[in-house]
């Protein structure tokens, strides 16, 4: 099962099949209960009437015997007095139920002696009518309104569910009648049947209609969806990232997701190539100290009074200096967070510079977050790069600008080219020839400062500083300002 609905599709197709079958029965089923309620409705109006016209004849002193409603095929009447006696009924009625009298044979009609006493006994017609409640009618009314019931009657042998009506009406010589009249309720069965017949037949078929088109529709839709998951896996199997995934030329949420996902396969085929310029350039750059240094160390075997002990030091220490900057570079490259402790850049400027020859610190307190050993090393690296190029003299400031801390490096030297001020950002760049390996570092002070000031949500920039030299500007967000988003 969880094989069969394991696809979009399917469950898209499920899902709005079910809801159409919700939705059918509930319609179906409120459907069904008011034609029901119609129609029963309907027949009451009918049992109604056929009970207000006997009532009629009764209250025009119409004999018993006489009456034409009792003829009535299929219309069953009763007629009960105030004691629930059957005084007439239809005369074929043979069963009847749900009127409040089950008798259908009426009771034998009173002796003239009987009636004679009845008439002669004017006080208790006088005391009954004392004793009913404020409603009573006058001799020859008919009470407004009916009462419903629902029940049964036999008639000629044929036994059908009736809708019956109770109609009171008072006759003229003071006798309070209840007058029962029913109407079949055959054609409110036949027509509730035939409408649950077509919809059993109907839903199903509607169900299947609504279950085709939607696998259809979705599979159309997700044909797009399909074609990216050949593609990725092709891309995957190959692991050529030069590919990209086919962008539909809809403008649906299928076709921003293979824009995405090509943004995605650019970000990582970019991030791969520079991974692996990182590598080469790394292994080129170790490749110069090892050599030098297993130089001299071969020379030393071979004779111990020519070794440059000094020269092996330095190509050491360079060797752990480059190490030390790769690895630096391979942590920020994993998204390393820096810490959120409170570093004072005055605090640093003037430790960074201290020992350093022709360094002046203009510096204003100024708190931002972020680690300490990192900033450290942009101050570090900035000014190792002025030293380079300085002639006399590396001023460095420390103020605040708005929302942001800004520490500037500016040298007198000959400064970078407007067209150079970005690319010496980049790893293992190094601007002229002058900037040799042995002098002129591994080409990975300024690129790690960049990313350093990135990964602290500031920005590390190269102008023109006013003694003609190179400016290099850090921006850091203030301690407890938003960093925002980080900018390279």
């Amino acid at each position: 099962m969880s094989r069969l609905f394991g696809s979009v599709r399917s469950r898209a197709t499920l899902g709005a099949t079910l809801v159409v079958a919700v939705a059918l029965v509930a319609a179906g089923t409120a459907l069904l209960l008011s034609l029901r309620a119609n129609l029963t409705g309907e027949a009451g109006t009918r049992a109604e009437r056929s009970a207000q016209a006997v009532a009629s004849e009764l209250a025009a002193r119409t004999p018993l015997d006489k009456l034409s409603g009792l003829d009535a095929e299929d219309t069953p009447v009763q007629i009960v007095d105030e004691d629930g006696v059957l005084l007439a009924a239809s005369e074929d009625l043979e069963r009847i139920s749900g009127t409040g009298s089950s008798e259908v044979t009426p009771a034998p009609a009173p002796s003239d002696e009987d009636d004679r006493d009845n008439r002669d006994d004017p006080d208790d017609r006088d005391d009954d009518r004392d004793d009913r409640d404020d409603d009573s009618l006058d001799p020859g009314e008919i009470a407004p309104g009916a009462s419903y019931t629902n029940g049964t009657a036999t008639i000629d042998g044929d036994t059908e569910d009736f809708r019956f009506a109770a109609v009171e009406v008072e006759t003229p010589d003071g006798g309070r009648l209840t007058v029962h009249a029913g109407a079949p309720l055959a054609a409110e069965h036949s027509a509730v049947g035939t409408a649950l017949t077509a919809m059993l037949i109907g839903f199903p078929l509607l169900l299947g209609v609504v279950a085709a088109v939607t696998w259809m529709v979705t599979g159309r839709a997700l044909r797009p969806v399909e074609g990216i998951r050949r593609e990725m896996a092709a891309i995957t199997a190959s692991e050529d990232l030069r590919r990209r995934v086919p962008e539909p030329a809809t403008h649906d949420e299928v076709a921003r997701l293979a824009r995405t996902t090509n943004a995605t396969l650019a970000a990582l085929e970019a991030s791969v190539e520079r991974q692996r310029a990182f590598v080469a350039d790394a292994s080129h750059e170790l490749r110069s100290p090892i050599a030098s240094l297993r130089t001299q160390l071969e020379v030393a075997a071979a004779h111990p009074e020519l070794l440059d002990l000094d020269g092996a030091v330095e190509d050491t220490v360079r060797l752990q200096n480059l190490a030390a900057d790769l690895l630096l570079l391979a942590r920020l490259d994993t998204g390393e967070r820096p810490a959120g402790t409170r570093v004072d850049l005055a605090a640093l400027a003037r430790e960074a510079a201290a020992g350093r020859e022709g360094v002046t610190v203009e510096a204003e307190p100024v708190e931002v977050s972020g680690s300490r050993g990192q900033l450290s090393r942009v101050l570090a690296n900035l000014l190792d790069n002025a030293e380079r190029h300085a002639r006399e003299r590396i001023t460095v400031t420390v103020r605040r600008e708005g929302g942001a801390a800004v520490v500037g490096v500016a040298d007198d030297g000959e400064g970078v080219a407007e067209a150079d001020r970005e690319r010496i950002f980049e790893r293992f760049v190094r601007l002229d020839a002058a900037r040799s390996r042995d002098d002129g570092g591994a080409g990975l002070g300024l690129a790690i400062a960049r990313d350093v000031a990135v990964r602290h949500g500031g920005t590390l920039t190269a102008g023109a500083a006013p003694a003609g030299g190179a400016l290099f500007e850090l921006r850091l967000p203030l301690a407890g300002a938003d960093r925002g988003t980080p900018r390279a």
